[in-house]
């Protein structure tokens, strides 16, 4: 990652999204929980919604008190096999601390369950409880995350995720964005499973992602964290020319 050590450091302040992002290729914990619970629900496409919109679909009703319970118990049970990072993440997070730029996580799981993946990164790296906001795309987390980093400033402000509700959210809120095509949920393979599939099924794989996420607006995409070095090397040269996001 050889641009991102003289890159990173032209940046306010960087946000990450959890699941899918730093921790738990592929963003599997939702939807393999709910495969459990609901082994013969249609499950397609759950890892792009919210945990509660998930839940309603598999349940095909809104669910109860004793539901959102169940679900969460499982979650955090589920997570604790996904807390794993994904490729390139450690580094980030090491170059950025080293540049002193203030980093957090964003997730909707469950704090419980949150809080279990981001068990497998640094202790420094905090997370930001922002149960209290409207749901993602709302711009409400970003902003709740940066607050707490006691960021003042909008301007150079970068997140990065491969959850596409997030990425809105980030849109909403003002900030620059990276997409993650192929370690996300759009994509929403395991790793041994993406390294598995022939290498047109993943190609296939990664350019729909990647149009879905353009499309959205997002400014630059990226499959993982181990590519970031160049996308913000690009990001900090539109910012040099005064784009603004």
């Amino acid at each position: 990652m050889p641009a991102l050590a003289s890159s990173s450091a032209d940046f306010t302040a960087v946000l990450f999204g959890l699941s899918g992002c730093l921790v738990d290729f592929g963003a599997r914990t939702l939807p393999v929980t709910l495969q459990r619970l609901f082994p013969e629900a249609a499950n397609q496409g759950s890892q792009q919604l919210s945990p509660h919109a998930a839940l309603s679909a598999a349940l095909g009703r809104e669910p109860h008190s004793a539901d959102l319970s169940s679900l969460q118990q499982a979650l955090q049970d589920c997570a604790n096999e996904h807390a794993q990072v994904t490729p390139g993440a450690l580094h980030v997070l090491e170059t950025l601390q080293q540049q002193g730029v203030p980093c957090a996580w964003l997730d909707e799981l469950p704090s419980n369950a949150s809080t279990q993946l981001a068990s497998a990164l640094p202790a420094w790296l905090p997370g930001t409880d922002t149960s209290a906001a409207r749901p993602w795309p709302a711009p409400d987390a970003c902003w709740q995350s940066l607050s707490a980093l006691k960021v003042n400033n909008l301007d150079g402000c970068v997140l990065i995720s491969g959850e596409p509700r997030l990425l809105q959210a980030g849109l909403n809120a003002g900030l620059w964005t990276v997409g993650l095509a192929a370690c996300g949920p759009l994509c929403g393979q395991a790793p041994d499973d993406w390294q598995a599939l022939p290498a047109p099924e993943r190609d296939h794989l990664r350019a729909q992602a990647t149009l879905s996420l353009y499309r959205l607006g997002v400014h630059s995409v990226i499959d993982q964290l181990a590519d970031l070095g160049p996308s913000l090397a690009d990001l900090a040269q539109r910012r040099h020319k005064g784009e603004k996001p």
